[in-house]
């Protein structure tokens, strides 16, 4: 998947009204995409929550086929910032 797929993905599965908190997965070279209250953008800005990961590990975590604890423990997926605001990510895009 294409990270311009992901972020599309990502824009029409998030229901913005349900998020208080930035969350940013940065996907190095690829770009970042973040989501908040006003919706998933690709500017990179501060966020409450950084998800640093490949644009190939993100598209297996939205499809269900990365465990987001797997990712953790094998380095996949680094987290800084607030872990609750990534542990929300799953009921948001449901």
């Amino acid at each position: 998947m294409l990270f311009s797929e992901i972020v599309e993905r990502l824009s029409k599965g998030l229901d913005p009204s349900r998020l208080s908190d930035v969350l940013k997965f940065d996907c190095g070279q690829d770009g970042v995409v973040t989501l908040g209250p006003n919706g998933v953008g690709t500017v990179d800005q501060d966020a409450d929550c950084t998800i640093a990961i490949t644009t190939e590990n993100l598209a297996k975590l939205l499809a269900g086929k990365l465990n987001p604890m797997t990712g953790v423990v094998t380095g996949k997926l680094k987290i800084s910032g607030n872990p609750a605001v990534a542990m929300k990510l799953g009921k948001l895009l449901g």
